[in-house]
């Protein structure tokens, strides 16, 4: 690490700590990941799925790995460095995005969903946290630490993405679930880029099926029993209950589909 110094502290997380750091060598910026845990060796390392998924996916729209570090057992991954995050450009807000601002995000954060998805991978753990930006002109997904492989086979481990952004299928524990999880973190993403605040913010994960279920109705047996058999009583039967969502056609039109991906789910 003597090629870098460090020059703030940018957060923590679940599995390590960020800084902002500079190259000395050129004066370029970066975001150094200090992950918590030790690593004795580089197989150790080289086998952790945010290396193995980053090593594969290169794309404008997926940040940057530039490299991997290890000294002294403890590990630092040297992401290129962006800005803020999704949440964070909504927080400073004081008047709602433009729609064409809302249509450039969601285009870029797609575009990057779908090279992952298309080289095998899906997320797990998309929300504006995760979302990483320099304005609202470039767009990066980050944090690949829970992404799995598509074609790797369940069961997956049910308690993944953060609750606001939980598909129904996690909620419901499925164990089965694949890359369309993904697309639903998205659609609860794009009705926050309008609304600016969540669309689903429950406090429990009880109160989040609640919440899903008063704006796109009760799940239907059929799906609900194999993984929540009492969801039926927790939920009562609920009509859809429509959110306001100020956009224009083409805004609509989209979060509309997105609605409707999963007419299979509900009553």
């Amino acid at each position: 690490m003597n090629q870098y110094v460090t020059l703030n502290h940018l957060g923590d997380g679940t599995y390590g700590d960020v800084v902002l750091g500079k190259r000395l060598d050129t004066g370029e910026k970066v975001a150094i990941k200090k992950m918590k845990k030790k690593y004795y060796s580089w197989d150790e390392c080289m086998s952790l799925r945010e290396v193995k998924s980053l090593k594969k996916l290169s794309h404008a729209n997926l940040v940057k790995l530039k490299e991997v570090i290890r000294e002294d057992d403890t590990l630092y991954f040297v992401f290129e460095y962006m800005k803020e995050n999704l949440y964070q450009l909504m927080k400073r807000r004081d008047r709602p995005f433009q729609e064409a601002e809302i249509k450039n995000i969601l285009y870029q954060i797609l575009q990057g969903l779908s090279f992952m998805h298309k080289h095998g991978y899906f997320h797990r753990d998309l929300k504006p946290e995760n979302v990483l930006c320099m304005g609202s002109d470039l767009i990066k997904i980050a944090d690949f630490g829970l992404a799995r492989e598509i074609r790797s086979r369940p069961p997956y481990t049910d308690y993944v993405s953060t609750r606001w952004y939980r598909a129904p299928e996690i909620l419901l524990r499925s164990t089965n679930y694949s890359s369309p999880i993904d697309l639903w973190a998205l659609g609860c993403i794009m009705a926050e880029l309008y609304n600016l605040r969540p669309l689903f913010p429950g406090r429990s994960e009880i109160d989040q099926i609640f919440r899903i279920a008063s704006v796109l109705g009760t799940p239907n047996k059929a799906f609900a029993i194999p993984y929540y058999a009492d969801v039926a009583n927790v939920v009562a039967r609920r009509k859809p209950k429509p959110v306001n969502v100020p956009a224009e056609e083409d805004g609509m039109k989209i979060y509309g589909e997105r609605r409707g991906m999963f007419p299979q789910l509900f009553f």
